[in-house]
């Protein structure tokens, strides 16, 4: 049983380990890149809240190892078992139920963060099959979140562009600062992935399937997007630059680019890979041909506003 001083060590020791903990937590921020948006602040603010808690264990667990191996050491030949904890109801409890709050806490928070990043789409279905019955599907409506307005993103081997509401077509992404912005992600091949990793969003695009992200940069500047899917044999070459701006810089931009087709400027890549390869022996895996250049011509998505 403990004394009543034990018990204040104890809770010293648990408050010194929740201000370290909340430290560490802190000092994750600076593990990772920029934030470039608003959604990427809830991301980092997610990962702090986990890399807390993660402290906060280990340096729980090896502060009582430390603390048995200093005070608690067997005297030299004690051969003896040590104390059993077999049938404490008591530590029982304490251990199933400890880790069942902490991941159930953490769930709920993943979950909530992941709810206010916005990302539609993929026609949440539940698939709800029982082995007497057809089986049912029950599909949870999206709503579309408001948005100042909507690019098009087109992804296909090897290459991305992005279609502007003035009907401009760019290879580079540009978007206006501290305003929503929907991105209507579309892939005409092959599953793809879009990924900025100052935005902290990485989503899969599937061939047939509209899905959306809308994301609210509030730092200017020049980033990379990169497929985060292996595509092909080229998928490394599948980067665009993407610039974060103020509004009268994006729409200068948007008025003094010429609405051109996209040009291809890598067709020496899609020629080699649907060439017929020399090989001694047939391995009989198919090869995807690339989707022809040519972009979707009506808009799925019109402006919010």
């Amino acid at each position: 049983m403990f004394t009543f001083l034990e018990y204040i060590l104890i809770a010293f020791y648990v408050a010194g380990l929740l201000i370290v903990s909340r430290w560490i937590g802190q000092q994750a921020f600076s593990w990772m890149p920029v934030q470039a948006t608003a959604e990427a602040q809830r991301v980092d603010d997610l990962f702090s809240f986990l890399v807390s808690i993660g402290a906060f264990i280990l340096l729980g667990l090896v502060g009582v190892i430390v603390y048995a191996i200093i005070f608690h050491r067997a005297r030299q030949k004690d051969y003896s078992e040590g104390h059993s904890v077999r049938g404490d109801a008591r530590i029982e409890l304490l251990w199933t139920a400890v880790p069942t709050l902490l991941v159930l806490w953490i769930a709920f928070k993943g979950f909530s963060i992941y709810q206010q990043l916005n990302i539609l789409g993929l026609q949440q279905i539940v698939h709800l099959h029982t082995p007497v019955e057809s089986p049912a599907y029950a599909t949870v409506a999206n709503k579309p979140q408001p948005a100042t307005e909507t690019i098009d993103v087109f992804v296909k081997q090897w290459e991305w562009s992005f279609r502007y509401p003035n009907n401009l077509t760019s290879k580079e992404l540009h978007l206006p600062v501290n305003r929503s912005t929907r991105l209507n992600l579309h892939a005409q091949d092959v599953i793809h992935g879009f990924y900025v990793s100052a935005f902290r969003l990485k989503q899969d695009i599937i061939p047939n399937r509209n899905i959306d992200i809308v994301l609210t940069p509030i730092r200017s500047g020049k980033y990379r997007l990169k497929d985060s899917q292996f595509s092909g044999t080229y998928f490394a070459l599948m980067e665009a630059d993407v610039y974060v701006e103020p509004l009268d810089t994006y729409n200068q931009w948007l008025t003094q680019t010429t609405a051109n087709e996209p040009t291809q400027t890598k067709d020496w890549v899609v020629a080699e890979s649907i060439q017929a390869h020399k090989t001694f022996f047939n391995s009989g895996w198919q090869t995807f041909i690339p989707a022809s250049p040519a972009i979707a011509k009506e808009r799925k998505v019109s402006n919010d506003t």
